[in-house]
């Protein structure tokens, strides 16, 4: 008999990830393989070329193009400094009216030209550094482009999420997965850690969450009418993760208010005090891309790591469905019928059965749901 599978998110205690860290253009790989590092080891450096100035040297000396190269002593790659005095006129008798041109930018000459009469300035080059982001152990270099970070631990994958990578304590905020995270749980403390909340977060929060700097925040579900309120604009279809927000935000279920799994909460408060890794980029359609808690575990040389079926679904595999109409409902499968069967827009695909959190037993596309992979 074949196996079914389908897109899951993880949920587990004690597994492997892999993270590939990659320049943005070529450079300078900075670890080895085998290094042990942390969330803030810089494993690749790039340098970005700096910005291309132009000093307009005719203009302002108030000559002709071709002259200008001769009323200064600078050549090309010579460099210079923001204030530097780069051309004078001879002025009348030699010392009257004489025209100088100071450089407004710091960097080095890049041309000089009869035609135009301008001076071309390359600022200083930009560096850009890739870090590991999880404290792990290099599994890979990737010449010229960074390496691959593998860590061993816990993982909760989220269903949506805004914000970049942040890297924190944990601290759980709330005694049940079903409560809602509101002004008074986070305080002046939670700078620089990543909370953990119930069935979803207040706007007023939100903001709290941000104005103390707290990094994280990891939660059931949103308004969406919140995070328009929060962002000041409506998230469309693309990749999210580069929002301007001091707080990372993960949606563990979805939209609204939705307790957040038990067995997602139970693991989330045996990682309190723990550092983590977290990231709110998500992508939904080609590629897709998770918003996600890592937080790496020690773990001594002769632990095995626990084997996981995959993305198979079978009887009793723990499933979210991620389409209306039951948008965000947990459940488990309890069919799996071989046959085809006709939906709502007239396609013929292939179902599943299943039972939901609530005892409601329904019949859904089985691309409409996701396994949660749970250890």
């Amino acid at each position: 008999m074949g196996s079914a599978y389908t897109p899951g998110l993880t949920v587990s205690g004690d597994t492997v990830v892999e993270r590939i860290r990659r320049l943005p253009i070529k450079g300078e790989v900075l670890v080895n393989q085998g290094d042990e590092v942390s969330h803030d080891t810089v494993v690749a450096r790039a340098m970005l070329p700096g910005l291309l100035q132009t000093i307009r040297l005719a203009e302002k000396l108030g000559v002709e193009p071709k002259e200008a190269p001769g009323l200064t002593s600078l050549k090309v790659d010579d460099p210079i400094e923001k204030g530097q005095i780069v051309a004078e006129t001879k002025g009348l008798f030699g010392k009257f009216f004489k025209a100088q041109v100071e450089s407004e930018y710091t960097g080095v000459v890049e041309s000089i030209s009869e035609v135009t009469g301008n001076i071309l300035i390359r600022e200083p080059s930009i560096p850009v550094d890739i870090s590991a982001y999880v404290s792990g152990t290099i599994k890979e270099v990737i010449p010229e482009e960074g390496a691959i970070v593998e860590t061993r631990g816990a993982m909760v994958q989220g269903i949506f999420g805004i914000g970049g990578e942040r890297n924190g304590d944990v601290r759980v905020a709330v005694d049940s997965p079903d409560q809602v995270v509101d002004e008074s749980h986070v305080s002046a403390s939670d700078a620089g850690k990543i909370l953990i909340g119930g069935s979803g977060v207040t706007l007023a929060a939100l903001r709290k969450l941000n104005e103390v700097g707290a990094v994280g925040l990891i939660v059931g579900a949103v308004r969406d009418v919140d995070l328009q309120e929060l962002l000041g604009y409506d998230i469309g279809v693309a990749i999210t993760g580069q929002e301007e927000v001091e707080t990372t935000l993960v949606v563990t279920e979805g939209f609204g208010q939705l307790n957040m799994a038990e067995r997602t909460f139970k693991l989330l408060k045996t990682l309190e005090g723990r550092r983590a890794s977290l990231n709110g980029a998500t992508q939904i359609r080609a590629g897709v891309i998770r918003p996600e808690l890592i937080c790496p575990i020690a773990h001594s040389a002769e632990e095995q790591v626990p084997e996981h079926s995959g993305n198979a679904l079978t009887a009793g595999t723990p499933i979210r469905i991620i389409r209306e109409p039951y948008f965000g409902r947990l459940g488990k499968v309890t069919g799996l019928p071989a046959q085809l069967q006709t939906v709502e827009s007239g396609a013929e695909v292939r179902v599943l059965e299943a039972v939901l959190d609530n005892g409601d037993t329904v019949v859904v596309p089985r691309a409409n749901v996701e396994i949660i992979a749970t250890s």
